[in-house]
């Protein structure tokens, strides 16, 4: 009956359950990366307008649990700049999700977080940024975050460059995804994405979701700093190896 409300096979079912789970492990190990891992490998079986409003409930939904959880550990002076500039940059993404083409972004994209995530492996020593790289970053995640989930990067970015500990880094970027997440969503629903069809397929993966969290969230107590910070660069390299094959297999 739910295959159906939802026209999927049962290999599409099994398949996004399993990339959900990956996924969600990610972000409950680092705070960041659902979008990076899932939305690449999901465009592969659903479209674009279909898979970005689904990530987006499915990640607010464990957002709002891991920024309860780590609230005093936030980095707010770090945090706050970011805000205006990623509320701009939602409000322009929404006007070209509509309007233009996005597989030459797909590709820009790719290629911005292949390139990053090459350097920071490179073990060259990194120089402490300041809260002006917000501007950029901020701007950046809204458009990116909004067109294609994965506005994460750009905020890794700013916060390495920031040089907050393991446990700031993950409680700040989660609580930047609660505010940034609520206003996609609202944008999303003004919009008329959120379809029967997604919102279906959200109840079906919501406990996949929490259950990737848990197992993200006992393996980030765990790892050390070095792990870390190999494990968000691994992310990045394969979610932007994912989207640039995405982009020109399309």
């Amino acid at each position: 009956m739910l295959l159906d409300i939802l026209e999927l096979t049962p290999l599409e079912v099994t398949l996004s359950i399993t990339i959900i789970f990956f996924a969600y492990g990610v972000k409950g190990l680092s705070g960041f990366g659902s979008g990076l891992v899932a939305i690449p490998l999901l465009a592969f079986m659903f479209p674009l307008t279909f898979i970005v409003p689904v990530l987006g409930l499915l990640s607010y939904s464990g957002t709002v649990m891991q920024s309860i959880q780590y609230r005093k550990q936030v980095s707010w002076r770090d945090m706050l700049p970011l805000i205006p500039f990623s509320l701009l940059g939602i409000f322009i993404a929404v006007w070209l999700l509509v309007n233009v083409e996005a597989d030459q972004l797909v590709l820009a994209l790719g290629i911005f977080i292949l390139l990053y995530s090459i350097y920071s492996l490179l073990s060259l020593s990194v120089r402490a940024g300041g809260r002006r790289w917000a501007i950029l970053a901020g701007f950046g995640a809204g458009v990116v975050g909004t067109l294609f989930g994965t506005g994460g990067p750009f905020y890794v970015v700013y916060l390495k460059l920031r040089q907050l500990r393991k446990s700031q880094f993950r409680a700040t970027i989660v609580m930047i995804f609660l505010v940034d997440g609520g206003a996609r969503m609202t944008a999303y629903a003004v919009n008329g994405l959120f379809t029967p069809q997604v919102l279906w397929l959200v109840l079906t993966l919501l406990p996949v979701l929490f259950a990737g969290l848990y197992a993200g969230h006992h393996l980030h107590i765990k790892i050390n700093q070095q792990r870390f910070n190999l494990v968000i660069n691994l992310l990045l390299i394969v979610s932007g190896i994912m989207l640039i094959i995405k982009s020109v297999a399309q």
